[in-house]
């Protein structure tokens, strides 16, 4: 989803390897949306009958998921973070009122708070057909919303450089992002439901550390050799190289029920990009602790906003709080070259998750949906 300078494919390398290089730090934005029926407030089971029916204007950037509840938008490669959110802003506006007009409500979290399994039906894409067969009955548990940031990356070294240095960040991401602290109508005490149970899936979480680019490109290449899996995309990792692209891709954050918090995280991972493949920011002791990362990861789905995670240097936990403050004033001068400044401010005060607890704890989770209605 970068802008793209060349097309190279390098000695060694599977052809679908090929890294297509992208101007270093531009951006794309995928965000997984819910369909609602306005009456019930229950997921709306449309999504393979709106999509042809949305018209000129969202035509190639909305596309189905994997459940007929959700669909994803796709925004076009931006240089900018205000670019990219300006064009999520129109997507949203020109969504909503399609669906209106259809009978349709929309909005964004991680989950839907009282979404049931037995209602889940299939999308009969091509591709999602296949993830049913191949992960049946896991296929039709609750859909989940995700937000995903694609950062444009030159070449395939850097591209790797940027996948590992990025896992030390993830379960900050993610426990910012946390958006999806109720489940089958229940509060879970967890933040990131949505985390839990995605996680269901095989090839999830965060990947371990590759050596170079080879090592990523030979060990995936061993799984589609196999016919493990069918492509690449199979690979549902919470980060991930995207060759056709010349990206990587940051997929561990909850969708996000208000735009501007959206326009947060993309900007935090916009400049912590450049400040880790610029400067290295993560410490070489939590990038190579795996289990450390993994159990972060944990902490961040649980706790959200407000958990302490693991630094492996001191031996002691750290309130996310204090992380993302540290992260922000060192990530600042690369969002002020980006352009993102602004956006990235907000990062500090991002806790979705706990204003939603809240109003269903006070009015019910019928209220949740129809604020994340409004929010969206």
């Amino acid at each position: 989803m970068g802008l793209h300078l060349r097309t190279g494919v390098a000695a060694g390398v599977a052809p679908w390897a090929a890294w297509r290089p992208s101007a270093p730090y531009t951006l794309g934005v995928e965000e997984e949306v819910m369909l609602l029926d306005p009456a019930t407030l229950e997921l709306a089971q449309r999504g393979d009958e709106v999509l042809p029916r949305l018209g000129d204007g969202l035509a190639g950037r909305v596309s189905a998921e994997t459940h007929q509840g959700a669909i994803e938008l796709a925004t076009a490669p931006h240089r900018t973070v205000g670019g990219a959110v300006a064009e999520l802003r129109e997507l949203r506006e020109l969504l909503a009122a399609r669906l209106h007009a259809l009978g349709i409500a929309v909005a964004a979290a991680g989950t839907h708070p009282t979404a049931d399994r037995r209602d889940t039906v299939v999308s009969p894409a091509s591709r999602y057909q296949l993830i049913h067969r191949t992960m049946r009955d896991l296929a039709r548990r609750e859909p989940t919303f995700a937000l995903h940031v694609h950062v444009g990356v030159p070449d395939a070294a850097a591209a790797m450089r940027l996948l590992n240095r990025l896992r030390a960040h993830l379960p900050l991401l993610l426990a910012l992002s946390a958006s999806s602290p109720f489940w089958q109508g229940r509060a879970t005490g967890i933040a990131s439901s949505r985390t839990v149970i995605f996680q269901a899936f095989p090839r999830t979480g965060i990947p371990r550390r590759f050596d170079d680019y080879d090592d990523w490109a030979g060990t995936v290449d061993g799984l589609l050799r196999a016919e493990a899996i069918p492509e690449p995309t199979f690979l549902w990792w919470d980060v991930r190289p995207q060759p056709r692209f010349g990206t990587v891709e940051v997929r561990v954050m909850d969708s996000q029920p208000r735009l501007r918090d959206a326009a947060s995280l993309v900007a935090l991972v916009q400049a912590v990009a450049r400040l880790e493949l610029e400067e290295g920011y993560a410490s070489e002791a939590l990038v190579a602790a795996q289990e450390v990362l993994e159990e972060n990861r944990f902490l961040a789905a649980r706790d959200g906003a407000a958990a302490e995670l693991i630094d492996p240097v001191g031996g002691r936990r750290l309130p996310v709080r204090r992380l993302v403050a540290e992260l922000v004033a060192a990530a600042r001068p690369h969002a002020e070259a980006l352009g993102c400044a602004e956006e990235l401010e907000g990062a500090a005060r991002l806790d979705a998750a706990t204003w939603q607890a809240q109003v269903g704890a006070r009015d019910g989770l019928p209220a949740v949906v129809r604020e994340l209605t409004r929010r969206f």
